[in-house]
């Protein structure tokens, strides 16, 4: 009797260590940016920002609708916010594996690398893009804090050499 009831406490402690390990953060759902908690930098010019967000187990679509700030008269315009590829819908394996597109820019086709790895409950992603001037690597990291907010924090490079870095905090709506 003693051995079936260790042999079940095994078992359910094995069945909960399973459970625990299998479980990820679902970043699901349509999210709204709280300007007055974000740090959008001084070159950014957004005005709001709503996330789209859906996800599977193997991948995560995002659709961002970004409304901007003018520039200012005689300004050359602000940094873009949010992903590299503007509004448009990206869609991200979430396998860790490198992702290579070619991407319309200004100055012609571009090679990106994308690799997108959602580890327990963090999202990172990072692109690499092949320019003239070398390759420029930005990386964004997700995660849903205690009071289920959504915070993205990104890092890319700027035009002076340096490192930009944003945090955005989104609602869920």
């Amino acid at each position: 009797m003693k051995r079936n009831l260790v042999l079940a406490a095994i078992f359910s402690l094995f069945l909960l260590a399973m459970s625990a390990s299998a479980q990820t953060t679902d970043f699901s759902g349509t999210w709204t940016l709280d300007v007055s908690k974000s740090k959008l930098g001084e070159r950014n010019n957004i005005e709001s920002q709503t996330l789209t967000v859906v996800q599977t187990a193997k991948d995560i679509t995002v659709t961002p609708a970004t409304k901007r700030a003018a520039p200012p008269a005689g300004g050359g315009g602000g940094r873009m916010g949010g992903g590299m590829g503007g509004d448009n819908p990206t869609t991200y394996d979430l396998d860790g594996k490198a992702v290579e597109t070619e991407m319309q820019t200004q100055m012609g086709s571009m090679k990106m690398t994308t690799k997108a790895k959602l580890d327990g409950g963090k999202l990172e992603i990072t692109r690499t893009m092949v320019t003239p001037m070398g390759d420029r690597t930005s990386t964004e990291k997700w995660w849903i804090n205690a009071d289920k907010t959504l915070t993205i924090e990104s890092s890319r490079p700027n035009r002076d050499g340096g490192t930009d870095t944003t945090t955005r905090v989104f609602t869920k709506s």
